[in-house]
């Protein structure tokens, strides 16, 4: 059995997924324009103003990054947006089967870092995450040791900022996943990581019907 299956975990997941759909059914019924009306915050104001939205990864892509993190068995994860915590449960699921590792994960919001804190304790997986408070641009410097893995899953604008970051920490064969790459504000760092030069090989594909990820592995 695979901790993804634990009654804690399996249950935390459902009702955040659960959650999700409910919220994004009632703010397309309402046509709410929350995102659209934020496009010139900043980072602290965006999370501040959308600390109550859930903005998963699916579930399919949850499996998926479950199984790249069993598959390269990296000593240091990292995630960049962190949110209620669906895809940190995830990442952490994986560690724990491994029997190694470490999750680091970034949030601004404090009130997404206080529920993700709960529901870390209440799967048991608390023990294996550390929630970097704040500006990743600044907490992911205390990060140390080799990275194998990376999920961008925060501001788009960030992606390639962040990424300069851990750069010189990532291990040969580090695998990065970058989600919402139909996005415009992508596209800087997905031109860095599809250029050979820059020492990786990369591919995209349809995470969801009008969207899509980019796998990247540092050669």
């Amino acid at each position: 059995m695979t901790t993804l299956n634990d009654d804690r975990v399996a249950r935390a997941l459902e009702r955040m997924y659960t959650a999700s759909a409910e919220q994004f059914k009632k703010m397309r019924e309402d046509g709410s324009r929350r995102f659209a009306d934020l496009s010139n915050a900043t980072a602290q104001e965006r999370a501040d103003a959308l600390s109550d939205i859930y903005m998963p990864v699916t579930p399919e892509a949850g499996r998926l990054l479950y199984s790249l993190v069993r598959a390269t068995k990296p000593a240091v994860v990292v995630e960049f947006g962190m949110s209620f915590g669906l895809s940190a449960l995830h990442l952490a699921s994986a560690v724990r089967d491994n029997g190694t590792g470490r999750v680091f994960t970034t949030e601004l919001s404090a009130a997404k870092i206080a529920a993700a804190k709960q529901t870390f304790a209440e799967t048991g997986l608390d023990d294996v995450i550390t929630v970097l408070e704040g500006d990743a641009l600044e907490t992911l410097k205390s990060v140390t040791g080799d990275i194998g893995f990376v999920l961008l899953d925060g501001w788009k604008e960030l992606y390639l900022p962040v990424l300069k970051l851990l750069e010189p920490q990532l291990t040969t064969g580090a695998l990065l996943v970058a989600d919402n790459t139909s996005m415009a504000d992508t596209q800087p760092y997905l031109d860095h990581v599809r250029e050979p030069a820059n020492g990786y090989v990369s591919v995209n594909f349809l995470a969801r019907d009008s969207d899509s990820m980019e796998l990247s592995c540092r050669t």
